[in-house]
């Protein structure tokens, strides 16, 4: 009781409101944070959900992204092979290659673009590409259908600008703008072998959860440090308080 005594007499209304407001926001921010790594979960939940689900095969019909998400999907055509892009910038085991995107034709009025798999880039010569094999007539591709065929940090769009067989990225969209392909609105992630030399060990994709809750950690430490400083604080002084009256008396 005399500790709370204490802590009362040795606030100051504007900081003690000062440090509240600081208490609550870090600790907001610190929920906040761990809304978002809930939301990451329940995303890659759904996403997991929808590799383990019965492998779609594609007709000669237009899809939506949200139709085949994360799903695997099963599709036959012939690859155009004039119409090819190499993602560079994608190391593998510490070694640089590129990732070989081709358009896949399955009707006249329907193409696809596959992200083939990996090939080593030429250590001399940045733009040599290196020889791989290409399935001649009708092939039928296995693989996980995503939103663009691989993402990597670029910083402007010099890299990645129309015209260019090696670039950093591809959007899909753009493609079939600069191209005029009727291109699905998503990219396959080609995981079965059709004897290419093409190499294609995914890698799974994190949730990201881990960094909002390290975000989380951060904020909460932040909010109970603020709360006990205020707290030690207020206790400092209000034993001063409590001490000055005390040397009147015996004075």
């Amino acid at each position: 009781m005399d500790v709370l005594k204490t802590l009362l007499r040795g606030m100051r209304p504007v900081p003690a409101l000062l440090i509240l407001l600081a208490v609550i926001l870090t600790a907001a921010l610190g929920v906040w944070q761990y809304q978002r790594a809930q939301m990451r979960l329940t995303r890659q939940a759904q996403i997991e959900h929808a590799e383990r689900a019965p492998v779609l095969a594609l007709g000669a019909r237009a899809y939506t992204l949200s139709d085949v998400a994360n799903r695997r999907v099963r599709v036959t055509g012939r690859f155009l092979q004039n119409r090819v892009v190499y993602l560079d910038n994608r190391p593998r085991n510490e070694l640089p290659g590129f990732y070989v995107v081709m358009a896949l034709q399955i009707t006249p009025d329907q193409v696809v673009l596959v992200n083939r798999g990996w090939l080593p880039r030429d250590l001399r010569d940045r733009t040599s590409i290196m020889p791989y094999a290409t399935p001649a007539g009708d092939i039928t591709i296995e693989g996980l259908a995503q939103p663009d065929p691989s993402r990597a940090f670029e910083l402007g769009k010099g890299g990645s600008a129309p015209g260019l067989v090696i670039r950093q990225n591809l959007d899909v969209a753009d493609y079939a703008r600069e191209t005029a392909l009727p291109l699905q609105p998503f990219v396959i992630m080609q995981t079965n072998d059709t004897g290419d030399h093409l190499l294609r060990d995914w890698p799974a994709p994190a949730s990201g959860a881990d960094r909002n809750y390290g975000y989380m950690a951060q904020w909460a430490a932040m909010s109970l440090i603020l709360a006990l400083l205020g707290l030690r604080l207020a206790y400092r002084r209000g034993r001063r308080l409590t001490t000055v009256p005390d040397n009147f008396k015996r004075a």
